[in-house]
């Protein structure tokens, strides 16, 4: 579990989230979007592992929202972000695809059981359907490390990622080094194979 995507119309609300996602273990990213077109977009760039999207976000409204989102991407796992009396959007939701939903000021606790349940709940979603599931890693690898292990599968030398993220060579191989102890990698091959695996890689 690495980036989480939420999808709030309230500036304030999103900010806080964020900042209450950014605390949990096992959370490396938070990308934020406060439209349906915008949760669109970002989906499509970031990939991220849980959606938590507010029920009232303008556009399309949080259910219609979801039912799209998983109609174009069926592994995603949308969370609806409401209010617990919310009835009858949450039952629009979850028949269009949600996967469960939290309260819109849910506590960490809440946020790692949200988290754990898609998990748990993806994993063996593929392994009934004959997929091997990605493993979890203990120590999830920050953003910096998987934009390293990104060149690295495209061939790029340590100068060159440095290049292209403004970092020096020997930063480079800092955040390499470290990256390599989280996947358990020997080498570059290896980093770029387990991160495939793992998902980190598309």
């Amino acid at each position: 579990m690495t980036t989480v995507l939420i999808g709030e119309q309230d500036s304030r609300c999103r900010e806080k989230l964020r900042r209450y996602m950014a605390a949990v273990p096992g959370i490396s990213q938070v990308v934020t979007a406060a439209s349906s077109a915008e949760t669109f977009v970002r989906y499509t760039i970031e990939r991220p592992a849980v959606v938590f999207l507010d029920v009232d976000i303008p556009d399309l409204g949080g259910p219609e929202t979801a039912r799209q989102l998983v109609a174009a991407h069926p592994d995603a796992n949308v969370v609806m972000l409401a209010e617990q009396d919310d009835h009858e959007r949450l039952a629009e939701a979850m028949a269009g695809g949600a996967r469960g939903y939290l309260t819109r000021h849910p506590s960490v606790e809440e946020i790692c059981a949200a988290l754990a349940h898609v998990v748990v709940d993806t994993r063996m979603r593929r392994i009934a359907n004959g997929e091997p599931p990605p493993p979890l890693l203990e120590v999830p690898l920050t953003e910096r490390e998987r934009q390293v292990l990104d060149g690295m599968s495209r061939g790029m030398s340590n100068h060159e990622i440095g290049r292209e993220l403004f970092l020096s060579e020997d930063t480079i191989k800092t955040h390499a080094r470290r990256l390599f102890r989280k996947l358990g990698a020997n080498d570059r091959a290896q980093a770029v194979a387990l991160g495939i695996r793992a998902g980190l890689v598309r």
